[in-house]
């Protein structure tokens, strides 16, 4: 259906512009698909948006020209990629703020958060809106919407260097200021609601948050810290673990150790967090052959979650160019990294998922060494021309692809990181695609304490997620893995192991926007988690 707000967007575009889409979108209708008519229609500066084609669409309904096609406007609008893991992830930055890190290759722009440039792609949505927490994530969930992504399950992100660094106020006003946008809010927040009326409110919101991410240090983890996350709603903490070698992080300045990432993982997995790590090859010190032994540390000392890739990029105005200009730094080249990239990826552990494999850093920035962003697809096309393959989460998700959740296979691995017994249950295709999954945490001997009532003698849901193009609240599609049962059918085999286990509970660390399901599933509200008394 045609909106009022394409159309007066339709008005205010150049007639060049409104030519192209008018062009462009007879040959959609033609049969053409979308992305070839958008290359068949450039811009003199670069190519149509999925906006500008909505409202030039607008236009032509609104004057008659065209009858409504529904089936077309969705064809314009949508942007399936975005949305296949299951959720829509909406990201907010934080104001620019001193960090306790001193890092060697970070880059410094005072109107940045330490580590941030202003042209990174998220990065300026943050500085176009002053890090307005309110108006970054309503205009992310406008702009959303205006291109056909489901916007009723979000996943939000909050970054800007070190989260816990700032005022513990701020903390919370920010994260407010993100659930009045989910909420539909007021512009102006309500300074004395209690911040379980606001996540009260998200249980029934339009835009449901389904996961908190913030990122932080190994060295700002406490367990008063975990209780404070959760006072706030986060459920997932992106850590910066950069390298697993005392010597390197040294050198490169991060004001923390090994041991610091290992207490810091076992603490935030004892509390159900999901942990994020962001490992870095190429940094002072290392080479080609020790960042192969590093990046299998990872699996030896943390174990995490899911990692994010971030070869280290020579930025002029960092120590690391001056390090550079001596000599003693040489970044390794494009092939380089892709070779390297291509030999790690295949020992990742079927339970982790590689978010990146390169930060978005515009090439312009980049003193010498690697410019491309494209680096995950170059890292690809060398794994298939070897004939190996990486068996990562996101690697093996089933995406767009009908999932026939009857034949599914229930597959389960166990693995013991510090302190836990970590079982990875999931569905799969005959085809190894995967359909869902879920994180149970059984907690073993001398796990380190948490403080936290609600994990008392009870075995932990970390992560529970279905795949497939994000759907709806309510919404069935056919072929689809969500909204099949599987997720009801992942915790019923969590509850018999760890009832089996002698488990007294099973509590999960349930975002705000997700409770209602795990209510409607026999879970009780506690203090800080929701938990589900488990039958002798």
């Amino acid at each position: 259906m045609v909106k009022k707000r394409d159309w007066e967007r339709a008005r205010r575009l150049t007639p060049e512009i409104l030519s192209l889409a008018f062009d462009a979108l007879e040959e959609m209708r033609a049969g053409r698909p979308v992305a070839e008519a958008i290359r068949r229609h450039p811009l003199p500066d670069g190519h149509l948006s999925k906006a500008a084609l909505v409202a030039a669409y607008s236009q032509l309904v609104q004057s008659g020209e065209w009858d409504d096609d529904p089936t077309l406007l969705a064809r314009i609008r949508l942007k399936p990629m975005r949305t296949l893991s299951g959720v829509t992830t909406v990201t907010a930055l934080t104001k620019p703020y001193p960090c306790p890190g001193k890092c060697i290759f970070c880059p410094e722009d005072i109107r940045m958060p330490k580590s941030y440039l202003p042209d990174e792609p998220g990065a300026m949505r943050g500085l176009e809106h002053a890090f307005d927490p309110y108006a970054q994530v309503r205009s992310r969930l406008e702009t959303l919407g205006q291109v056909g992504h489901p916007t009723d399950k979000i996943e939000l992100l909050i970054l800007g260097g070190t989260f816990s660094s700032y005022r513990r106020d701020y903390q919370e006003w920010f994260v407010r200021r993100c659930f009045d946008a989910m909420n539909s809010s007021r512009a102006l927040v309500d300074e004395k609601a209690a911040m379980r009326d606001i996540h009260l409110a998200n249980e029934s919101a339009a835009h449901r948050n389904v996961g908190l991410a913030v990122e932080t240090r190994p060295d700002e983890i406490t367990p008063d810290e975990l209780a404070w996350f959760r006072y706030l709603g986060v459920t997932k903490v992106q850590l910066g673990a950069q390298s697993l070698d005392d010597r390197i992080l040294e050198m490169n300045r991060r004001g923390h150790r090994v041991a610091d990432l290992r207490r810091a993982v076992a603490l935030l997995r004892a509390g159900g967090f999901k942990v994020v790590l962001h490992w870095m090859p190429n940094l002072l010190g290392a080479t080609l052959e020790s960042d192969r032994v590093d990046f299998l540390r990872l699996w030896q000392e943390a174990c995490p979650d899911e990692i994010k890739i971030y070869p280290t990029q020579l930025l002029a105005g960092t120590e690391l160019h001056t390090h550079w200009e001596k000599g003693e730094y040489v970044p390794y080249t494009t092939g380089e990294l892709v070779d390297l990239i291509a030999d790690i990826k295949t020992a990742i552990p079927r339970y982790c998922r590689v978010n990146r494999v390169i930060r978005d850093i515009p090439s312009p920035h980049v003193v010498e060494g690697n410019r491309r962003t494209s680096l995950r697809q170059d890292v690809q096309m060398e794994m298939e021309s070897r004939g190996t393959r990486c068996n990562c989460i996101r690697c093996r998700e089933v995406g767009g692809h009908k999932v026939d959740a009857a034949v599914l296979r229930l597959e389960c691995l166990v693995y013991h990181p510090g302190g836990t017994e970590e079982h990875f249950l999931s569905f799969v295709t005959g085809e190894d695609r995967i359909a869902g999954f879920l994180r149970l945490s059984l907690p073993a001997e001398g796990p380190p304490p948490t403080g936290l009532d609600d994990l008392v003698e009870a075995a932990i849901v970390r992560e529970l997620h279905v795949f497939g193009q994000a759907l709806g609240v309510g919404q069935d599609q056919a072929g689809a893995a969500q909204h099949t049962g599987l997720g009801t059918r992942l915790l019923a085999e969590a509850e018999r192991v760890a009832s089996g286990r002698g488990y007294r509970n099973l509590a999960v660390i349930a975002a705000v926007g997700t409770r209602p399901y795990y209510l409607e599933r026999g879970f009780e509200r506690g203090n800080l988690y929701l938990v589900k008394p488990l039958r002798d």
